[in-house]
């Protein structure tokens, strides 16, 4: 009985239900693995990895409204104070966010916990610089540099190694959320070619040209397949324009934005020095061109964002502003080389509209725009990318299992008729 018709057509009713079946489990795993990818995208990797970027950033601003209070002079604005004061605080609170954000095996967990050990040391030399400053100590300057050398050396090395690894993880998500499920489509295709041959093999037998659960079974196989091919390319191409328009212009525009920082921090060093070393001019020239140079920050920024009216207007802006800064730090420089110490200074941390602090700050607000700007482009495409995908694992695993059902009635409607 083994070989007879009925017992063959059972046989091979079973497996189309387990092929359908299996294609559904399959469909669903693969589906949710990559939604769950794509939330990690928008909810944990990229997240973090901004806010490492702001770690970086608020600790470079740290360092540099430090030597603005300082070269104050004893005079120290509140609103230098204040800066200097929230600076600390966000990177210490973004540090504690990341920190349980991350788990023990987590490749930025070291530099996390680094850099957690680091500030306190970094506030108190510079809160001694200032001390000594105020009674007119000659070794403020030196403490105050001192303190800087470390924030630059170390600080913002484990900051650079901690965004570095949360980008790392950024890419990987997006990697494995916008991958195409090829296994589940393979089987996909099996299933439905597996159904056409059995309704092939009942036409011949029977000169019936159409089985209802056969083809309910097909339709069921063939829109979940499609369903499966369709969104999850379209959720791949909104995940990889919010890359492309977003996340990845995101990322220049913090690097920009911590550049300007570090060239803003060489200037006001510079003058604290007093002309003891040429080391922060040197700063100065390497940071400047890494920023606007041919190949730098801000014409990335605006190469990669050529078609956002939005984020050009804010980058052209920002680019105004450095050419502004530059002609600025020239005439400071020359001022401070010629021995009129004085005019340098205003020229640096003057309160008027001529004056590199007025340019800085105006290339900074440029900068905070368009990093506004890009956040919302990252967060709008990252979002329709996770919905283009929201209900297909369920959609998929009720078709499959409308197919299994389809397969097995169909095919047990011919068995009966061998009685």
């Amino acid at each position: 009985m083994a070989g007879t018709p009925p017992r063959r057509l059972r046989t091979g009713a079973t497996l189309l239900a387990l092929l359908a079946l299996l294609f559904g489990a399959l469909t669903a795993w693969q589906v949710s693995s990559r939604s769950t990818a794509a939330d990690n995208v928008v909810n944990h990797s990229q997240p973090l990895s901004d806010d490492a970027a702001q770690i970086f950033r608020s600790l470079a601003d740290a360092d540099t409204t430090a030597a603005t209070g300082f070269l104050q002079a004893g005079n120290e604005t509140a609103a230098v104070r204040a800066q200097y004061a929230n600076d600390i605080a966000t990177a210490s609170r973004l540090l504690a966010q990341a920190a349980a954000q991350t788990g023990p095996g987590d490749p930025g967990q070291a530099s996390i916990q680094l850099l957690n050990s680091q500030l306190p040391v970094y506030a108190g030399l510079v809160e001694t610089a200032k001390a000594d400053d105020r009674q007119r100590l000659p070794l403020g300057g030196a403490y105050l540099r001192y303190a800087s050398g470390q924030l630059q050396n170390q600080m913002l090395t484990e900051a650079q190694s901690l965004y570095q690894a949360e980008t790392k993880r950024l890419h990987d998500d997006y990697a494995a959320a916008g991958s195409l499920p090829w296994a589940a489509l393979g089987l996909g295709l099996v299933l439905l070619a597996a159904l056409v041959r059995m309704q092939l093999r009942l036409f011949r037998r029977t000169n019936r040209v159409f089985n209802p659960g056969l083809v309910l079974a097909t339709v069921c196989a063939t829109v979940a397949l499609l369903w499966l091919a369709v969104g999850q390319s379209v959720a791949a191409s909104y995940l990889s324009d919010s890359d492309t328009r977003g996340a990845t212009p995101l990322q220049v525009l913090n690097q920009a934005g911590i550049e300007a920082l570090k060239c803003r921090a060489a200037e006001n060093l510079n003058l604290v020095a007093r002309g003891s070393t040429t080391t922060y001019e040197q700063n100065w020239d390497a940071e400047s061109a890494v920023l606007a140079g041919t190949s730098g920050y801000l014409p990335q920024a605006q190469h990669m964002t050529s078609d956002d009216a939005t984020a050009q207007r804010a980058i052209g802006a920002a680019l105004t502003s450095w050419h502004d800064w530059q002609s600025r730090h020239d005439t400071a420089r020359g001022a401070n080389q010629g021995g009129d110490y004085q005019t340098a200074l205003n020229d640096t941390i003057g309160s008027g509209g001529s004056t590199i602090n007025a340019a800085f700050t105006t290339l900074e607000t440029s900068l905070n725009a368009a990093a506004v700007h890009e956040q919302a482009q990252f967060r709008s495409l990252a979002d329709s990318g996770r919905g283009a995908t929201s209900l297909l694992a369920p959609g998929a695993g009720l078709l499959a299992v409308l197919a299994a059902a389809g397969a097995v009635v169909g095919i047990n409607r011919r068995v009966a008729e061998y009685r």
